[in-house]
Formats: structure tokens, C-alpha cells, sequence
């Protein structure tokens, strides 16, 4: 992590510290119905309050159109209090007098949560004005919200070019672990990338099969490969007007002796619903009424062998419908695979995006897996090797 200003670079004691936290997490009717977040980034929280610093926390949360009660982060900074298991003061604004006054109430190892960052249009316009205001309550910003940090939003961006700027331990944690993945993998290193659709995903491929010495493709986007390929897949979801970019990702793969693994087999079903009456079809004998909504068993071994022989996996998209049973069957299978190996201390494996992170809970090996990342968008843009503005000001220059 020699790249990147952390928190062992500075002394924290006696200062006013902005922390960048994302709690922008599901609530509903007032109350935080997923924590998740939350626990991930407590120790880092202590850490800093425990150093002696005062801790200012800074987040955004939901899309309002200006000040909206129902946005407030008021119900969170409650849970972030419960979970921490020490006070959380929470101040219903983010800058002006209001928090000016709070933060100069403060003492050593106090920690406030501002209101939601959002409520004002400098936030995520970058405003310089904005910025002052913010910038104007701390001494250090520290980023931790990694799942924020494709986007240059004041608090997320614009702080590090006027405060001295540090990545928070769950952003470094972040870091580290993609480092391991694409910046310095032990090879083989083999991606699954699956979901719905390769136009949302045709950066990613590109870059990916830069890197990767075996690229998997699942879920519905592994059927646009397959009509690339001349198959019939029935009435599966695909994306037709693709196939010919499929094609030239076959071709560019074969080019750079990069191996591309797909289905051999698949559950098929004539209805899209739950525990519809479905059977196993080789991947050759779809037939025109059946819609392939899972991966098959020998496809299931096909993967398992391939993660095998890998020493590096980065994950990105389920297999298959994971949503309805038994179409899950696939990835739970592929993902207790890569949670054995991991355990065995033969596999690096780092996972994230919200369907992937949804099927590794579901089949309950998230804490199993070297790193799962709960940043979608931002996760994506790291893979596709954009830079991530929130992370490039923390940068050594």
C-alpha cells in the first residue's frame, strides 16, 4: 500500500478529523434494516476516536432534491451509535453554524455524524464554495468510503485537494485486497463475470482479458456468447444485436491464448418463476420453448476444476436466476468451491457488485472469501481499470 497516504502517516491526536463513511444503507420506517456497512467500518471509526482525534462523520445518503426529512441520516447515525457501542451525536446540518457549533462543543475521542451531504447541490457538483464550508470543520480528511469513491463529490473528492488527505483502514482494506487480485496476482488468475448483460459489462471484458489467463462467463450473458457461437438457446435472455461483439471477444481471446469457459450444460425451464418444473439439457439441446436459467452439474465441475488449478479469482455476477430457486443451485455450488479453497489457503478470492454480494450472503460464505466488496458502481469502474477519483487524491504523488 505504498502508493497511498493511510492513517499511518499521521498523527491524529487533538485534531478535527472528516471522516468520508458511506451509510447510505437501506432503511425503512426509520429504522436500518441492513448494517452491514456499518459493522465493516466501526473498528476504523474507534480507531481514529480511540487515537484522541475528534471524529467528524461525513456521508451522503439516497438521491434528494434538496433538504428532505425523510432523507436525513438521523436513523443511521443511531444505529452507527448502537453498533459502536458509544455515543454518536448527530447534527442536522452538514455545514454553517449550526455544525460549526458542534464540532467546537467537541472533545478527544468524541464522535459527531453530520447531516446528509446531499442536501446541498455543492455536494455533487464539486462546489469550491461547498468544499470551504466542509473543509472548514476539520483539520485531516480521511476517505473511507471506498463505495463512493468513483465519484468526484465534495466530500468525496474535492476535500482531499484542500485538507491533508488519508485512506481510511476500510478503504486501505479495499485497496490492499485488489492489489492482490489485478496489480500483482499470483497466477493463474481467472475471472467469473456474469449477470445479465455484456453491454453493461463490455468495458470490463476488454480489460479483464488483459489480465486474466481464464475468463468464465455466467448468467444471461454467457447465452449472448453462445448465439455468438451459432447455438440455439430458445427463448433465453440474450442480447441479440451482441453476439457479433461476443464473437470478437472470442476471437481477441484465442488471439492472446486467453481461455474463455462458458456453459456445457444448463437447467432449463419454460416459465420464469420459482421452483418451475425444470431439467438438466446439454448446452447443444436446448430447445425452442426453454429458457436457460441456471448453469448445469457438469458446468458446475467444469468451473470447480478451473478454480482448481487458479490461484486468483476475482468474481463479479451470479450464474444464473440465483433470485428463484432452485435456479440458484449454480452459484451456491461454484461459491462454496471458491470458500473451500480459500480456506485451504489455495485460492485469492475477491468478490464484489450487489448481485454477488447478494448470492455469496445467500449462500452464506461471504465471511469465508478473501475479500467481498460491498461497492457496486465503484467496484465495476476498479475493474475496468478507470481510475477512481476519491482514491487518486489519496495518491503519493
Amino acid at each position: 500500500m505504498s502508493a497511498f497516504r493511510t492513517l499511518d502517516h499521521v498523527d491524529v491526536k487533538g485534531k478535527r478529523v472528516l471522516v468520508r463513511v458511506d451509510l447510505n444503507v437501506p432503511v425503512e420506517n426509520g429504522v436500518v434494516t441492513d448494517s452491514t456497512r456499518i459493522e465493516r467500518m466501526a473498528h476504523a471509526i474507534t480507531e481514529v476516536a480511540d487515537k484522541g482525534a475528534k471524529v467528524i462523520l461525513l456521508s451522503h445518503f439516497g438521491r434528494p432534491k434538496g433538504r428532505d426529512p425523510k432523507q436525513s441520516l438521523k436513523p443511521v447515525a443511531a444505529e452507527v451509535a448502537h453498533i459502536l457501542k458509544r455515543p454518536v451525536k448527530f447534527v442536522d446540518d452538514c455545514i454553517g453554524e449550526t455544525a460549526e457549533r458542534a464540532v467546537a462543543a467537541m472533545k478527544q475521542g468524541d464522535i459527531v455524524c453530520l447531516e446528509n451531504t446531499r442536501f446541498y447541490p455543492g455536494e455533487e457538483k464539486n462546489d469550491p464554495a461547498f468544499v470551504a464550508s466542509l473543509a472548514k470543520l476539520g483539520d485531516i480528511w480521511v476517505n473511507d468510503a471506498f463505495s463512493a469513491a468513483h465519484r468526484a463529490h465534495a466530500s468525496t473528492e474535492g476535500l482531499g485537494h484542500v485538507l491533508p488527505a488519508y485512506a481510511g483502514r476500510t478503504l486501505q482494506a479495499e485497496l490492499e485486497a485488489f492489489e492482490k487480485v489485478l496489480d500483482k496476482p499470483a497466477h493463474p488468475l481467472t475471472a467469473i463475470v456474469g449477470g445479465a448483460k455484456i453491454s453493461t459489462k463490455l468495458d470490463l471484458l476488454g480489460h479483464l482479458l488483459e489480465k486474466v489467463d481464464v475468463l468464465i462467463i455466467g448468467g444471461a450473458m454467457a447465452n449472448t456468447f453462445l448465439l455468438g457461437l451459432g447455438k440455439s438457446i430458445g427463448k433465453s435472455l440474450a442480447e441479440a444485436d451482441l453476439a457479433a461483439t461476443a464473437q470478437k471477444i472470442m476471437a481477441a481471446a484465442k488471439a492472446s491464448k486467453r481461455e474463455i469457459v462458458l456453459p456445457v450444460d444448463a437447467v432449463v425451464a419454460e416459465k420464469f418463476e420459482a421452483h418451475a418444473p425444470s431439467r438438466v439439457v446439454d448446452i447443444d439441446k436446448v430447445g425452442e420453448r426453454d429458457m436457460i436459467l441456471d448453469i448445469g452439474p457438469r458446468s458446475v465441475e467444469q468451473v470447480v476444476s478451473v478454480l482448481a488449478r487458479s490461484k486468483t479469482l476475482v468474481w463479479n455476477g451470479p450464474f444464473g436466476a440465483f433470485e428463484l430457486e432452485p435456479f440458484d443451485n449454480g452459484t451456491v455450488e461454484v461459491a462454496e468451491a471458491v470458500a473451500e479453497l480459500t480456506a485451504a489457503g489455495k485460492l485469492v478470492s475477491v468478490a464484489g457488485g450487489g448481485d454477488t454480494v447478494a448470492a455469496l450472503n445467500a449462500a452464506g460464505v461471504t465471511d469465508r472469501l478473501t475479500y467481498v466488496s460491498t461497492a457496486g458502481g465503484a467496484f465495476l469502474e476498479w475493474l475496468e481499470g478507470k481510475p477512481l477519483p476519491g482514491v487518486e487524491v489519496l495518491r503519493i504523488k
